[in-house]
């Protein structure tokens, strides 16, 4: 049975929700002080009279769901993203199934997330390392971008602060292709470990990414210059990455996200799971389409633990880095 059959939308609510970063989350590109968001309410009924939180729309399968949001919200795949994953979320509660195995998943197993550093001195940055270091984090996505000579200071300081620790880079494009290799190539020749290269150069540049992809030893994954099925389509005929970086407010929701990893995986390229700076309902619908994918290469679904608080309660049990999702219906997540 379809997952959407016999259901309606009833009542769609958006509220703002905004809450305050720990620190100011630095990237190459800008600084955010607080998440920039909003809650979205969905309430579905089924063919019986149940409902779980527009008008008399009917459901019948992903296709229905993807094509009304598509005439309704057109120019927003961040508006998209969060209605789809509520009506989603409402549709798997109505079925009391987690919102994985509605979308396709078989299981559910605990994720390994990195956590973030942010661009700071090198002195705050390996201080924010140990911090996490101590509650469990080894592996460590840090921003860079600014300047590449600088960005291997830091990057120094924070393996001397956490022996062992592994690196994920990410430039948000602000590298050209040669900063990018200069910034690689002396890190590894400092004995680091780095899993991953996230967007070395401009969304555009495909020919800058091209020549990192080629040169660097570990995967380039493409976050900017990866929006849809057209963006893939520019990198698969460029070779312009080795994975992609699945985020659904960029793509518009769960079912885009899910459709494109299975696509990019079947075209032999890896995947990253991210989120922008999102709550645990945000990193919750990620994690979900994770479980639906049957697990992914890097998970970077961390930003809830850099909030000042946490409006929401259930949905995930986290020790560390790892996150294991609950059996609750849905994404399983209340308001407190």
């Amino acid at each position: 049975m379809p997952w959407g059959a016999g259901l309606s939308i009833v009542e769609l609510t958006v509220a703002p929700l905004s809450i305050p970063l720990r620190e100011p989350f630095v990237i190459a590109s800008g600084r955010m002080d607080a998440t920039r968001a909003a809650l979205v309410r969905a309430t579905l009924e089924d063919e019986g009279g149940r409902r779980a939180t527009v008008r008399g729309a009917p459901l019948g399968q992903s296709a229905d769901l993807t094509r009304l949001l598509a005439e309704a919200l057109p120019t927003s795949a961040v508006a998209r993203a969060g209605v789809e994953s509520a009506i989603l979320d409402a549709a798997a509660r109505l079925r009391g199934v987690p919102l994985w195995r509605t979308l396709g998943g078989t299981d559910a197993p605990p994720l390994i997330t990195d956590i973030t550093l942010s661009i700071s001195d090198p002195d705050r940055m390996a201080v924010a390392a140990l911090r996490h270091a101590r509650t469990g984090f080894t592996c460590f996505k840090v921003k860079v971008g600014r300047d590449w000579r600088a960005d291997c200071a830091s990057l120094r300081a924070v393996a001397a602060a956490v022996p062992g620790a592994r690196f994920r880079l990410d430039a948000n494009a602000a590298f050209s292709a040669a900063e990018a290799l200069a910034l690689l190539d002396t890190a590894l020749a400092d004995g680091l470990t780095i899993e991953c290269y996230e967007q070395p150069c401009a969304a555009d540049d495909l020919t800058g990414m091209a020549e990192v992809t080629a040169r660097a030893p570990v995967p380039v994954v493409a976050d900017e210059s990866f929006r849809g099925p057209a963006d893939l389509d520019r990198l698969l005929a460029a070779r312009a990455a080795g994975a992609v970086n699945l985020k659904l407010t960029k793509l518009g929701g769960p079912l885009a996200a899910l459709a494109l990893g299975r696509r990019a995986r079947a075209e032999g390229l890896g995947l990253m799971a991210g989120a922008m700076v999102e709550t645990r309902v945000g990193l919750l619908a990620m994690a979900h389409v994770v479980a639906a994918l049957g697990g992914v290469d890097w998970v970077d679904l961390d930003t809830a633990f850099l909030l000042a608080e946490d409006p929401f309660t259930g949905g995930w049990q986290v020790d560390g880095p790892q996150i294991r999702l609950t059996d609750g219906a849905g994404l399983g997540v209340e308001v407190r």
